[in-house]
């Protein structure tokens, strides 16, 4: 897979909904990504979520159409990995001399900053910021506020690329599906029927 463009998407996916698809898909159309591969955060150290096993496969239906999107096996390696630079170093020696793209929300890029070993994992990849609807209407605009990440890096020599992924702003959020769930009303149309059925056979969030 020489010099293939291949993009990062990770996260916690406590359930993966559409919003997500449409963020990937976006990315894909955009800078014209060969691969997406997506990674399921297996212990996310700053909330309670989901046991993984169930996350990993509500991911892993919802995208078993795409044959250019995979994701990161339940395996040691990334079952181990706490910190995005490490997930990085084990996507590498997977698909040595690709192009990284390392798809996230705006809320996330915002904190890039004080990620841990961001001095290396910042420059190795162009970073394609998802907007998301909390941040519409607030001022200042989006482009300021990634321009802002930009410049905190910058004082410590971290230079990065990055640019604003073109998508419709779609009010769907994890939290929300969740809270549907325990609401006991309908999340179709929320999420991939596949993980509807997911949930709603294994009686996920109620």
């Amino acid at each position: 897979m020489t010099n293939d463009k291949i993009g990062i998407f990770g996260g916690t996916f406590d359930p993966v909904h559409w919003g997500h698809l449409l963020v990937a898909e976006s990315a894909c159309s955009q800078v014209g990504l060969e691969q997406v591969i997506w990674v399921v955060n297996s212990r996310p150290h700053y909330k309670q979520s989901t046991p993984f096993q169930h996350r990993w496969e509500m991911v892993r239906q919802a995208i078993a159409d795409r044959r250019d999107w995979e994701i990161a096996p339940p395996s040691d390696t990334f079952m181990k990995t706490t910190y995005a630079s490490q997930t990085l170093q084990a996507l590498q020696a997977n698909y040595p001399d690709s192009r990284w793209h390392w798809i996230l929300g705006l809320d996330t890029f915002l904190t890039l900053p004080r990620w841990y070993h961001r001095q290396e994992i910042a420059p190795a990849c162009e970073w394609l910021v998802a907007p998301r609807p909390l941040y519409e209407s607030e001022s200042p605009p989006i482009q300021v506020l990634c321009d802002r990440v930009a410049q905190q890096l910058a004082t410590e020599s971290t230079y990065i690329r990055w640019q604003i992924i073109d998508l419709p702003l779609v009010g769907i959020s994890a939290s929300l599906v969740r809270q549907y769930c325990r609401d006991r009303r309908s999340i179709r149309y929320f999420v991939p029927e596949a993980v509807r059925i997911y949930i709603g056979d294994r009686q996920l969030y109620t």
